[in-house]
């Protein structure tokens, strides 16, 4: 079984700043996941910030409560420059989940893109299918948290 990727991408009506700035908080993680999967820090530290070179571990529930085992996100790159960022993700039921956060500005907006390799063994189309609706789901709430501020 081949790994499978997921690509989505929205265009957000806000500064590319404000949104690199919200890249940077686990609370924003934790706000645009929900409900589909929570995510809480092993260390128990709520106040994280993300840092290229640094590997984190999450208590991870997928629906917000059902248990899911360890994940664990490797900062492999955190560009403010570039505006992108890369990290190696896996946990106990998905060994393989490569992100890519790309922002590009265009005009008075700001492209969004997601795009996760997966890798699950046999579950893989299953997980593929989830992380397509996850995806989604987070971009809605990206909208939705930045017409709030």
């Amino acid at each position: 079984m081949k790994s499978k990727t997921v690509v989505k991408t929205s265009v957000f009506a806000a500064p590319i700043k404000t949104i690199f700035g919200k890249l940077k908080e686990l609370k924003t993680l934790q706000y645009v996941a929900a409900p589909y999967a929570a995510f809480s820090p092993i260390d128990g530290n709520e106040n994280l910030v993300w840092e290229e070179g640094k590997t984190f571990s999450f208590r991870f529930r997928l629906f917000g409560f059902m248990p899911f085992g360890i994940h664990t996100i490797k900062v492999v790159e955190f560009s403010e420059e570039a505006y992108g960022i890369f990290t190696n993700e896996s946990n106990t039921h998905v060994p393989v989940w490569n992100h890519r956060i790309l922002l590009k500005q265009i005009e008075n907006a700001v492209r969004y893109t997601d795009e996760v390799e997966i890798y699950a063994g046999w579950k893989t189309p299953l997980v593929y299918l989830w992380a397509k609706s996850f995806y989604a789901h987070r971009q809605r709430k990206w909208q939705k948290m930045l017409k709030e501020k």
